[in-house]
């Protein structure tokens, strides 16, 4: 039993007519003759192989827009966890205070109660008051800057350190205005 070609067998089973296979035969001839020759529909390739070309380069860069967008959220995280741990490693424990500091956390004033010497320190600069979540934390200028070196988002109060200048020629240079008056 031979081994006969495709064709043969669609012919014989009928699914397939001559005159068909005599075209398709045809086709197929016409098309190696046109590619020993060199007249191949190379034009067709290139248009197909310059729109794949396309295709390529627009996923490249909308791969490479996609990886950057996460590696911006991604060092986000990373910032962010960085000014978490420093602000719980150099919070200060301020209990329940008597004397209130009033401070602006977007467009409300807020207010946290404070021992005196805090209140000294924050109205100095000596130290701040950051956002962490939805809880206020007073942490040391030093601190403070660095975070604000991060994200200044998260501070809300730091005063700048101001040193008093003396003036030579002031006659009320022996009366010091009290800092310490409450209204």
């Amino acid at each position: 039993m031979a081994v006969k070609s495709l064709q043969d067998q669609l012919l014989k089973t009928g699914l397939v007519d001559k005159k068909k296979a005599n075209k398709l035969k045809a086709e197929k001839l016409q098309k190696k003759q046109k590619i020993k020759t060199g007249k191949a529909v190379v034009e067709d390739d290139s248009a197909h192989q310059e729109a794949l070309k396309k295709q390529r380069e627009a996923k490249l860069e909308k791969d490479k827009a996609l990886n950057k967008a996460k590696q911006d959220a991604m060092q986000l995280k990373a910032v962010q966890a960085q000014i978490r741990q420093m602000i719980e490693m150099n919070r200060l424990t301020h209990k329940e205070g008597d004397v209130a500091y009033n401070f602006k956390d977007e467009k409300k004033v807020k207010k946290i109660y404070v021992n005196e010497d805090i209140h000294k320190d924050l109205s100095v600069g000596r130290l701040a008051i950051v956002k962490l979540e939805q809880a206020y934390e007073i942490v040391p200028e030093q601190v403070a800057a660095k975070i604000a070196q991060r994200d200044e988002s998260f501070i809300l109060v730091c005063n700048d350190r101001k040193e008093e200048e003396l003036d030579e020629d002031d006659p009320y240079a022996d009366f010091k205005i009290p800092d310490d008056l409450m209204w």
